[in-house]
Formats: structure tokens, sequence, C-alpha cells
């Protein structure tokens, strides 16, 4: 039987592929716990700097929820089903590390709210994304009433999701829901180029960075500023600010090490 989730190692960078290509790698109850136990996994690897998501196939990146195998369930299976699907993706979002998705094609649903759950999404010009659920008499349940807004306004995603529309990648870059559109062939390896972009920086810099940005982007102003002053503390002791500052003064390129 086939893995549900491949991992590949790419220098710092892990690749996480859904490996349901026959299924439009949608998300079946044994595909989710497969992708949580990698991601529990990642959590507290040290070496890895930069993580991305992505889809098996060139035309699907994730259909959403596996609608075939919840047809079958009770509503307690259905609650529960769900809740999996909502801690795999609050678990890609608590990720210390940057997560980058692949968005290698069809993006609806639950697909849609997993590329939110990332940092950073990468569209192919062949993808189209959606939060599609009302159109089957259900909500957006794994975070994309709450993380749609919060990138790219309450007004349009409010359309987005009333509407249940499927746009395309162009549009998606032009509301802010993608952040760079691509070839249909070329997904993986700009994620790879911006994941060895970012790995080149201190990785405890960067972790620190989007752990300030995602707890500040909660609160107020003034508390965001403790957040970073705090964060900022936790980067003044180690090696590689030293490192950073030693390799500026000798006109090189610095070797950051993660201590």
């Amino acid at each position: 039987m086939a893995e549900l989730v491949l991992k590949e190692k790419r220098a710092n960078s892990v690749v996480l592929t859904l490996n349901r290509p026959e299924s439009a790698n949608a998300l079946s109850v044994a595909l989710l716990t497969a992708l949580i136990k990698e991601l529990n996994e990642l959590q507290f690897d040290t070496d890895t700097r930069t993580v991305i998501l992505t889809g098996a196939g060139e035309k699907v990146f994730c259909a959403g929820a596996d609608l075939k195998e919840r047809k079958g369930m009770s509503d307690r299976e259905v609650r529960q089903t769900v809740h999996l699907i909502r801690q795999s993706m609050n678990t890609v979002a608590r990720l210390p590390m940057p997560v980058i998705a692949a968005v290698n094609g069809m993006a609806f649903g639950g697909g849609t709210e997993l590329a939110l759950a990332a940092d950073i999404r990468i569209a192919g010009r062949n993808a189209k994304m959606g939060l599609t659920e009302t159109s089957l008499a259900i909500i957006p349940g794994a975070g994309g009433t709450q993380r749609l807004p919060r990138l790219i306004g309450l007004a349009k995603a409010k359309e987005l999701i009333f509407t249940a529309r499927r746009i395309d990648a162009e549009t998606a870059l032009a509301l802010g829901l993608v952040n760079q559109v691509v070839e249909p062939g070329a997904v993986l390896d700009a994620a790879f180029e911006l994941a060895t972009e970012i790995s080149a920086n201190g990785p405890l810099a960067v972790r620190q960075a989007k752990l300030a940005m995602n707890q500040g982007n909660e609160v107020d102003l003034a508390t965001g500023l403790t957040i970073e002053e705090q964060a900022y503390e936790i980067i003044i002791p180690t090696n590689d600010r030293l490192e950073g500052l030693k390799a500026f003064a000798e006109k090189r390129k610095p070797v950051y090490r993660g201590d």
C-alpha cells in the first residue's frame, strides 16, 4: 500500500506530499492521521528550516474533505473527522519554521484551508481555489472563516465564502490569497527556491520572527511590540547572532547552525 504522505528531505527543507492522486488528494481519515504524525515530528525538528506542502501530481493540490468517505458517516463520526481536519490545519499553522504551500492545481474546501494554514502560498497558473462549503450546506470548519478574512479582508472573504466561489490563480494573487503564481510544472521548484532563500538566514531568528508576527497579529499594537521585544531577547545570546556580526565584518556569507 502506498504511503499517504510522502516525506522528502531537500537540503534544509522537508517536502510533505499528499499522496492520494487517484482521489484528488482528498483528506481521508487515514491521510489526516498520517499527516498529523509527520507534522508532530516536525514540531521538534531543529534541523529543518522550512517545510513545503504539496499534492501528488500536477493537477490537484487537495480537493478537501473526502466526501465519499463522509457520506457513510454518522453525525458523531463527522464531528470526529472535522476535528481531525481542524487539528491538522492548526498543527501546520503552529509549526515553528516557515511553511510554504505549493498549490499545484485544484484546492477547494479543506484544500484551501490547508494552504491558508501555511505562511506563504505559491500557486501554479492552473490552480483554482475556493472555500466552497456553503454550496454543500456546511461552513468552512478548519479555520477558513478565520484565516481567510485575516489574509484578504473581511468583506472580500465574506463574498467568497457566502458565494462558494471558485477563483483562478491570478485572482487569488490579486486578492493576496497567494504570494506568487508560476507555470504549472514549476510550482515545487519555485517553493524550493524560496525555501532556500529563507534557509540562508538565521534559523532561530526566522522562527522568532514567525512567532512574533503570528502572535502579534492577534493583539493590539502595544502588546505586539512587547511580544517582539521578548522574541528579540531570545536571539541576543545565540551564537548565530554573533556569527552574523562576524560575517558582516569579514565581508563573507554567514554560516548559521541554529544555536
